[in-house]
């Protein structure tokens, strides 16, 4: 395959950290879901909770650069939900909050490296009680100047980023088999043969299997339904 994009690819899937999520609490500027999407992808978190009226549930293409198809993003209509769904995913979880309290302790003091979740809410508001009675601890990220808070996102990434320092020194990001088959399939196949992928998905057919260089492997059967059957 041109690029070695399946490779690339596999190699992504293969790092992904399933014990690790965000959960956003009413968190309704789709620039900033995107830009938390984006990060998660980054750092290898594949699940993303969002709690979030139905009629607003969209992504914005353009500020998530094609990371929200790397990145499952579950909508719930409200925080119990998500966290019952959370503790389901990730047996042991420890529920972290952004939230400055009397409790509160620096997000670099915690260990990233147990399975783990992490609430944050929108500016103006913060989390809601429902949402910080389900936290294990809160946390804080130390401020030096006027303002109390950062940009959601900002403040998504910085703690992203010490879960990914302390999860690489850790070895936590070597090759991993975690990832379901048929999900890796999925989104191998997506990810590599778009186009076909897109056929595939218009007139019925399940993806084939691909062999070791992402090449697809189908008979004449697959390809003649392909080209000439009707969308179904």
């Amino acid at each position: 395959m041109a690029d070695n994009r399946f490779k690339r690819v596999k190699t992504v899937l293969d790092k992904r950290q399933l014990d690790l999520t965000v959960c956003l609490d009413e968190v309704h500027k789709h620039h900033n879901l995107s830009a938390i999407v984006r990060t998660a992808d980054a750092v290898g978190c594949h699940h993303i909770h969002a709690v979030w009226p139905k009629e607003q549930r969209r992504l914005t293409n353009n500020t998530s650069g094609g990371s929200k198809n790397w990145v499952e993003t579950h909508m719930h209509n409200d925080i119990d939900e998500a966290v019952n769904t959370i503790r389901e995913q990730i047996p042991g979880v420890q529920i972290l909050a952004t939230n400055l309290s009397d409790s509160a302790v620096d997000f670099r003091e915690i260990d990233y490296t147990k399975p783990t979740a992490i609430i944050v809410g929108q500016e103006r508001d913060g989390i809601s009680d429902k949402a910080l009675a389900h936290a294990d601890q809160h946390i804080i990220i130390p401020m030096e100047g006027m303002v109390q808070s950062l940009n959601v996102s900002v403040a998504a990434a910085l703690i992203l980023y010490e879960v990914q320092r302390q999860r690489h020194n850790a070895n936590m990001y070597e090759p991993n088999d975690d990832l379901d088959k048929d999900t890796k399939h999925t989104m191998l196949f997506e990810g590599c043969h778009p186009i076909i992928a897109k056929q595939c998905r218009q007139k019925g057919l399940a993806y084939p299997a691909l062999d070791d260089e992402g090449e697809i492997v189908a008979d004449d059967t697959f390809w003649n339904t392909l080209r000439f059957t009707k969308q179904a």
